[in-house]
């Protein structure tokens, strides 16, 4: 039985990746391929009771080692009884954030040390690592603006934490995730996410297409 393929969608609030995700997935499906679509945190459901606690506005008080370590928590549940059964059977994931996510919010916008995080990955995922991760890359301003309204049209602010923080703290975000893509270039790929949904899709397609091929 052939390897599946881990694709992972990351940038900051607003940019759009849950949409895309949805279109690079059906795609995919109409090429032939099995997809598994997920997302952290609540891609199980464990997950989904952890993802309540860690996006609800009431969790402002958070400390940010208990928001930390709530992360892993779902992600070893996730990786364990979603994402390497999966793989292991040969189907394409499609993640809504993944570890980069980790270390872009709670590494470069909490400043925890990165070294721990590195130490929960590992510990997390037993090294598991996205084939090709797509960076959403989006001004804080735009992505926030567009957050927030997403949030008020879809009565969704029961997940609106983040969207709460300051524009300095998304600033830190992005310019973490753009860090680390500039460390990890064979595996990321930068998507400018200020165009249209069919513009950002047909972007992402035009990488994705050449690296998976006909199953």
């Amino acid at each position: 039985m052939s390897k599946g393929f881990f694709i992972t969608l990351e940038g900051i609030e607003g940019c759009g990746k849950t949409t895309q995700a949805k279109l690079l997935g059906e795609y995919l499906k109409g090429k032939g391929r099995e997809v598994v679509s997920t997302r952290e945190p609540g891609g199980t459901a464990i997950g989904k009771r952890i993802r309540e606690i860690l996006l609800d506005p009431k969790s402002a008080g958070m400390d940010r080692s208990a928001e930390l370590l709530l992360y892993f928590a779902d992600r070893a549940q996730h990786v364990a009884e979603v994402i390497e059964p999966a793989l292991t059977r040969g189907a394409v994931v499609i993640c809504d954030r993944f570890v980069d996510a980790t270390a872009a919010y709670q590494g470069f916008g909490r400043g925890l040390d990165m070294d721990t995080i590195a130490d929960l990955t590992e510990a997390a995922t037993h090294g598991l690592t996205p084939d090709l991760t797509l960076l959403l890359d989006l001004p804080v301003e735009e992505g926030l603006k567009r957050a927030r309204k997403r949030n008020g049209d879809n009565e969704q602010g029961h997940e609106g934490r983040f969207e709460e923080e300051p524009d300095e703290f998304h600033e830190k975000v992005r310019q973490g995730y753009l860090t680390i893509a500039s460390c990890e270039m064979d595996r990321f790929k930068i998507i400018d996410a200020s165009g249209t949904v069919e513009e950002i899709q047909a972007a992402i397609r035009k990488v994705v297409t050449p690296l998976l091929s006909p199953s």
